[in-house]
């Protein structure tokens, strides 16, 4: 089973930059979209045996969430039941016989961290989402989760060291999810491979110096272990300063 999550930054934008042409390439069971910035009625994007769940901002052309899936879920929800967090259309999660799949679009601590603090509850609370899921069946999730973990996953991580996604706060913060029963897929894989990045700033030609960082993740529940089946960066996949990112699971 092939799962695929792409920031596209805007899908208005990306759908006219070759988009559907991606999703067809690519062929996976689930698509999931982050950053969709549009409003119900928008845009008429669908493709031939998928069905669509998406969850908008309140915010007209900011944030959103969306999955694409082959497989029809036993049900679907919106958020995390939260009233504070549930206005930016962040989180739509499927629940399959097998397992649940969360797709996310985390807050951005912003510019001189001015949303941090917010950020440090809406990581809590999501990681208890997450165990609250993770008691029933196992949980994949997946998502632009903007943090990049460790050094190795940012370019310059000595000048990054207190700007939005590098921050102490956050990478411990993505650690207690790990340590609380996940596996970043692709550590899993590659535990020591530098230089693949997920993000590039649109300035100063990032992404052709490819100065990036990898803040798009797919997070499986420690009981999936045994399941991992490969997992990719499409780096050379345009059309979003994001790249899709990639997991296969055998279930």
């Amino acid at each position: 089973m092939k799962f695929i999550s792409w920031n596209v930054n805007g899908l208005r934008a990306c759908a006219g930059k070759g988009f559907a042409d991606v999703f067809n390439a690519l062929d996976a069971d689930f698509f999931c979209l982050q950053e969709t910035k549009i409003q119900e009625g928008q845009l008429d994007l669908s493709f031939p045996g998928y069905q669509s769940y998406w969850n908008y901002a309140e915010k007209k052309g900011y944030s959103g969430t969306a999955i694409y899936t082959r497989h029809t879920p036993l049900s679907v929800t919106y958020g995390m039941g939260i009233e504070q967090h549930d206005h930016e259309g962040r989180i739509v999660t499927l629940e399959m016989p097998d397992f649940y799949l969360v797709t996310v679009y985390t807050p951005n601590s912003q510019d001189e961290l001015r949303r941090l603090d917010y950020r440090m509850v809406w990581e809590d609370d999501f990681r208890k989402f997450l165990g609250g899921l993770a008691q029933q069946k196992p949980v994949i999730v997946c998502g632009d989760m903007n943090v990049a973990h460790e050094e190795i996953d940012i370019k310059n991580p000595k000048t990054n060291r207190r700007n939005a996604g590098f921050t102490d706060e956050e990478r411990e913060k993505m650690t207690l999810l790990l340590e609380s029963g996940f596996t970043d897929t692709f550590r899993y894989f590659y535990p020591t491979l530098t230089d693949v990045y997920s993000w590039w700033s649109y300035r100063f030609h990032a992404r052709e110096k490819n100065t990036g960082w990898r803040i798009d993740y797919f997070l499986t529940s420690k009981a999936l272990d045994g399941n991992l089946a490969g997992a990719k960066i499409h780096t050379d996949i345009f059309g979003s300063d994001h790249c899709p990112v990639e997991l296969t699971l055998n279930v």
